[in-house]
């Protein structure tokens, strides 16, 4: 099936916020000064105190530059500044929410190099806007609304540094894990892909009494997601077979997913990870209306474990926003996505790494088995394929007619025994094509099929440059 979303089409705005190259384009000091004045500027008109706002960064060399961009944006229209400096994504949406603030940013492009970056928003509830608020924040920023009655004098806005938020988000991360367990006795490898939670993650795990072997935990502004991280856990892999490691937990750059890796040095996805939990939950009566929420990307075998244990899936929007929304909308508690964005509701508002790794751990330690069983039990995987193309420019999939042809082509020769589904990617120019059927081999030509017309259907509709 193709994607068929109906959701408004945002400017800016993509499936997790503002993204692109950093100082290029939508992701310049001007947008994010503007972004500042226009959430500042809401706030005002529904409040007469003072807005409070968080801000805080991954360890991009350009979040620098756009953390100041922000806060002279907050502090021009007369709000008061939080500045926690580099943090998680979840531990900002933990923060806006405990000290009551107005709203909170994180400057981040999450799993993308270091020279992009991007700007996620937080309500005062701790959970993201939602897309007809992100709209708003658009027709603001480009209207003359920002650019009069700006406060001047005594109300000018402030700003100041949060020297305690790295320990208020370890004591919240903590106290997911349930007090009568410990970690003791467990030695695990922490990467943290160079990127925000550099500091906290080690600590949050040595903290609970684990022999931590920490690796990715020294940022230079330029080394965050390189050749570490979530994106790359053959470098977990390879620490956990040195140090004969029971886990690794491999985060990316916001630290708002993991991946897990078992102590022989196999990778286990958000899918195994969501269907471990949730089987728990199940059996312990946690998991509210017994259903697990994760998208349309997640592996079938995922769906067939949930029947089996006597739950039911819910799918959604790729993106782990619309996870929560439908978590949200549904009453649920559990839900996420296949990269390893993990939404434990009871625990956070957002996908948090930690917290994810946490709940994995606390199975670990209760049934006193290795992770490599848990997960080899967790589910029967179905063959999947994901092929990424990055092509010239990006169309909608309705304006494509010879790729609706071999998708539809595609959908034809698996039946009943798999699924397509086609979908550009929320941040970059890349068509991704996700294919699920019977054998590795059909799945593969399938969707290699399906990439191959799509570049030559775009290639000959750019015009060439004369």
């Amino acid at each position: 099936m193709t994607n068929t979303n109906t959701r408004r089409e945002r400017k800016l705005f993509g499936t997790d916020g503002i993204r692109g190259l950093a100082n290029s384009g939508m992701m310049s000091p001007e947008i994010a000064f503007r972004l500042g004045m226009a959430v500042t500027y809401r706030i005002r008109r529904e409040h007469t105190r003072v807005p409070r706002i968080v801000v805080g960064k991954d360890t991009r060399l350009s979040g620098y530059l756009f953390e100041s961009a922000l806060a002279s944006g907050i502090c021009a229209m007369g709000g008061k500044v939080l500045l926690s400096g580099p943090l998680p994504t979840p531990a900002i949406a933990h923060l806006t929410a405990s000290m009551r603030a107005d709203a909170g940013f994180v400057i981040s492009a999450s799993h993308n190099p270091f020279q992009d970056n991007g700007i996620k928003i937080f309500g005062a509830d701790g959970f993201k806007l939602p897309d007809e608020l992100e709209l708003e924040l658009e027709a603001l920023i480009e209207s003359e609304l920002l650019d009069y009655g700006r406060p001047t004098e005594l109300e000018i806005g402030r700003a100041e540094r949060l020297d305690d938020a790295p320990g208020r988000y370890i004591s919240a991360v903590k106290n997911s894990f349930p007090s009568r367990l410990s970690l003791e006795g467990l030695k695990v490898v922490v990467d943290a892909a160079n990127g925000a939670a550099y500091r906290t993650a080690p600590l949050v795990f040595s903290e609970l009494g684990a022999e931590v072997i920490a690796i990715g935990n020294t940022p230079n502004g330029r080394n965050i997601n390189d050749g570490c991280g979530a994106l790359h856990p053959e470098y977990a892999a390879e620490k956990i077979l040195e140090h004969g490691a029971d886990i690794g937990i491999a985060l990316d750059g916001d630290a708002d997913r993991v991946i897990v890796i078992d102590e022989r040095g196999n990778t286990v996805d958000g899918d195994a990870i969501m269907a471990l939990c949730a089987k728990k939950m199940i059996r312990e009566r946690r998991l509210k209306k017994r259903t697990l929420v994760a998208t349309v990307m997640s592996n079938l075998g995922l769906e067939h474990a949930m029947l089996r244990e006597g739950g039911k899936l819910l799918r959604c929007d790729v993106g782990d926003r619309y996870v929560v929304e439908t978590m949200r909308k549904r009453g649920l508690n559990l839900g996420g996505e296949q990269s390893g964005h993990l939404i434990f509701l009871d625990h956070a508002t957002t996908g948090d790494g930690l917290v994810g790794a946490l709940q994995v751990m606390s199975v670990m330690v209760e049934e006193e088995r290795p992770i490599s069983e848990l997960a080899g039990e967790a589910l029967d995987r179905v063959p999947q394929i994901l092929v990424n193309r990055s092509l010239p420019e990006r169309r909608p999939l309705e304006e494509m007619a010879r790729t609706r042809r071999a998708i539809k082509s595609a959908e034809e020769r698996l039946g009943d025994e798999g699924r397509v589904l086609v979908r550009w990617s929320g941040t970059e120019t890349k068509l991704r094509v996700m294919i699920e059927g019977p054998s590795k081999a059909l799945i593969e030509e399938l969707a290699h099929e399906i990439a191959d017309e799509a570049e030559r259907e775009l290639g000959e509709l750019i015009p060439l440059a004369l």
